[in-house]
């Protein structure tokens, strides 16, 4: 007799929501806020491991059109529950150039806030937010954890923003 796993993706939360405010480390002695960045669009990225290959690809793809992101004057803010010194690591071996933020102590707190923490595996989902300056949800997605979401999503998310805007 064979079992079937039922997989069950989070509920980011839903565009109008206002997003929940954090404060992780993004070095040993610095920390980044999300009210750091009212007045611009904000870009929040959260994947569940540093080193796994999909989490490889998908930030080495951000790094590739952040010049795309930064157009916007949109701010791109990586999220894992691993620790800063591995972000650091990864960062470096990967040439990131855009914060990588420690959601681990209190394991996953930003995640859970933002409704994508997967206690089973005790990551994070591979979550997408754009945030417009005001601190307002204006698109969320969650992605299978094997597949790389791309940054089409978040693109035309920024574009709608420029749109509203006018």
């Amino acid at each position: 007799m064979t079992t079937t796993k039922i997989v069950h993706r989070a509920m980011p939360l839903p565009p109008g929501t206002e997003a929940p405010d954090f404060e992780l480390h993004s070095t040993p002695d610095q920390t980044v806020s999300l009210a750091d960045f009212r007045g611009q669009p904000v870009i929040l990225a959260f994947y569940p491991e540093d080193w796994s290959p999909v989490c490889s690809d998908q930030m080495g793809l951000y790094q590739e059109v952040l010049p795309e992101f930064r157009a916007f004057n949109a701010e791109l803010l990586g999220i894992s529950v691993d620790g800063i010194w591995c972000h650091l690591a990864f960062a470096k071996d990967r040439n990131l150039h855009f914060p990588l933020l420690a959601d681990f102590e209190p394991k996953g707190a930003v995640a859970r806030a933002y409704q994508v923490y997967r206690a089973e595996d005790g990551t994070s989902e591979r979550a997408l937010y754009v945030i417009d300056p005001d601190g307002i949800v204006r698109w969320s997605y969650v992605s299978p954890v094997g597949v790389n979401p791309g940054a089409d999503g978040i693109l035309r998310a920024l574009e709608s923003l420029g749109k509203e805007e006018r």
